[in-house]
């Protein structure tokens, strides 16, 4: 049976199920966080990217409706500006909606991690990408804007149109006369992630809805945190330097020198190779014919981790042992692209080629060989770079319940006017 409203939107031949809420992602990177809205059932009206193999990690897996959505290019430039405010309005246009729901940014953060050992002078400069961030914001007005970065991010300073600023004051003096919004700093793997991943997590609200919604009620709720065995103690183990498990192309062991795998043999979970008794077990290179140690910068590198923690941060090189807790708790390997997958809670129906993981799995050994030799280090740094999938997709579906609760009310109002006038 039809409310009032319902008979509404029937005599403009429209039906309500047709209404579906959008969202646009700067610095979207391979779409990996994001993935959580089209999750949800949001529409993907645009999505802009610097570097096209990872846009087309997106365009694989459908992330915007119409392909003029999919960005690519320097977000700082006019002309990229210009095509991302184009698709936009070209999706306002055909799908006859004039409010944008929600953008997402999450600007690259050089120069704000603790992780990047070489900073330099370029650094508060690459971090006004940020400002370019909240430009867009101001000019597209959505209902709602995320944005994910590093602990100290709004504490940094970035270059606000030549002016040397933190970048909380940027975003009080761009958005604060037009948003409630929030910021926290919180440990993802507390909200439903896999991995633990401490980030600044803002969300803001705009101002003619926050008489209804507020930015608390968005935030993910708290959940007990998995160990690592929990997450992936499941899959099979790999000894074997290069295997791929035959029915998943991306449960794999990544090859490495083999006089290596000396340094971690003996390690125990929760020890590093550093603390190997024997010199020639430490990690090190060979310069004339001497033994020189390599220096240990960071105290968790070719560390072997342990199955009842917490899965560490995912960082960039994930491919290596010499970066920070990669090493699986019992195989002599870095964690495979599936088990990083898990551990950034990346769905299953992700897709990180136009090709099937049916068909890839099908390949040759040869075949399949080829194809990570081509795509492992793209598919790793994405997930590196990336926001867990279910952080997004909680957001998504608070927003998404959040709006539906106003438009419910809104609906209550227009049908006594509807019943009144009746």
């Amino acid at each position: 049976m039809y409310s009032m409203i319902d008979v509404k939107y029937k005599n403009l031949g429209i039906a309500r199920e047709e209404f579906s809420m959008n969202y646009i992602s700067l610095f979207s990177s391979s779409g990996v966080g994001c993935f959580g809205f089209k999750q949800e059932g949001f529409e993907g009206i645009a999505t802009a990217e610097l570097i096209e193999r990872r846009l087309n990690v997106q365009r694989a897996n459908k992330k915007v409706k119409y392909d003029d959505g999919y960005i690519l290019g320097d977000i700082t430039k006019d002309e990229t500006k210009s095509k991302l405010f184009t698709a936009v309005e070209h999706y306002k246009m055909l799908e006859n909606v004039s409010d944008i729901d929600v953008v997402i940014f999450t600007a690259p953060c050089q120069g704000m991690s603790v992780a990047n050992h070489k900073k330099n002078d370029g650094t508060i400069e690459k971090n006004s990408l940020v400002v370019e961030a909240l430009e867009i914001v101001k000019k597209l007005h959505p209902k709602f804007f995320i944005s994910e970065n590093v602990r100290s991010f709004m504490n940094t300073k970035c270059i606000d149109h030549d002016v040397e600023k933190k970048i909380s004051t940027s975003f009080q003096e761009w958005l604060g006369k037009l948003y409630f919004y929030d910021s926290r700093v919180i440990n993802f793997k507390d909200y439903g992630a896999n991995s633990s991943r401490t980030r600044t997590l803002v969300i803001g609200v705009r101002n003619d809805l926050t008489n209804s919604i507020s930015p608390d009620l968005l935030y993910p709720t708290l959940e007990k945190s998995k160990s690592l065995k929990e997450v992936i103690g499941d899959l099979p183990s790999l000894t074997k330097m290069g295997e791929i498990y035959p029915t998943d192309i991306y449960h794999n062991f990544k090859e490495y020198r083999e006089d290596m795998r000396d340094w971690i043999h003996d390690v125990k979970p929760g020890h590093s190779a550093f603390e190997n008794k024997e010199v020639t077990k430490r990690p090190h290179k060979i310069v004339d014919g001497q033994l020189v140690p390599n220096v240990q910068k960071n105290g968790d590198k070719y560390t072997r981790q342990r199955w009842e923690n917490v899965a560490p941060c995912i960082h960039t090189r994930n491919d290596i042992m010499a970066s920070q807790n990669t090493v699986h708790p019992v195989d002599d390997r870095v964690f495979s692209i599936r088990e990083l997958m898990r551990m950034m809670n990346i769905p299953n129906d992700f897709k990180w080629t136009e090709t099937t993981e049916e068909v890839l799995n099908n390949l040759s050994p040869f075949e399949k060989k080829a194809y990570l030799k081509k795509n492992e280090i793209n598919i790793r740094q994405s997930i590196g770079e990336a926001v867990p999938t279910v952080i997004m997709r909680k957001i998504a579906k608070n927003i998404k319940v959040a709006l539906n609760e106003v438009e419910r009310e809104k609906d209550k109002k227009d049908n006594k006017k509807l019943q009144h006038s009746a």
